[in-house]
């Protein structure tokens, strides 16, 4: 990891570019800041696998990422509480105990962002 800063989050709101990560998936200015320097592209490419199975009729998905001593489950939720799938990681050394973020279908590509950024 290098220089991750949590407070850091809390300046991403909205975003000024688009990173693509795969054919139909995008990352913003602030997931792609927790990939890059929380050494979290397994993440982004998990989310973007479940996305892909998920498919588009939710066009809203909650991602609850809760990290216990080295392993972690990955929860993708519908925003009420209805679990669309979960994924247990058995190691990672993400520097956070909970993070979530959220994925939007725009009719095109999934955008994967920070709650701020919403």
């Amino acid at each position: 990891m290098k220089n991750f800063d949590e407070n850091q989050l809390y300046q991403f709101t909205g975003t000024e570019r688009y990173y693509r990560i795969s054919r139909k998936h995008l990352l913003t200015d602030g997931t792609k800041y927790v990939a890059e320097t929380a050494g979290a592209f397994w993440m982004m490419d998990a989310v973007a696998s479940h996305l892909s199975e998920i498919g588009t009729d939710d066009w809203f998905v909650l991602v609850r990422v809760t990290v216990a001593d080295t392993a972690a489950v990955m929860r993708y939720e519908d925003g009420n509480g209805n679990i669309h799938a979960e994924q247990a990681i058995p190691y990672t050394d993400f520097p956070l105990q909970s993070f979530i973020l959220y994925a939007c279908w725009d009719g095109e590509y999934w955008v994967l962002m920070l709650p701020s950024e919403y």
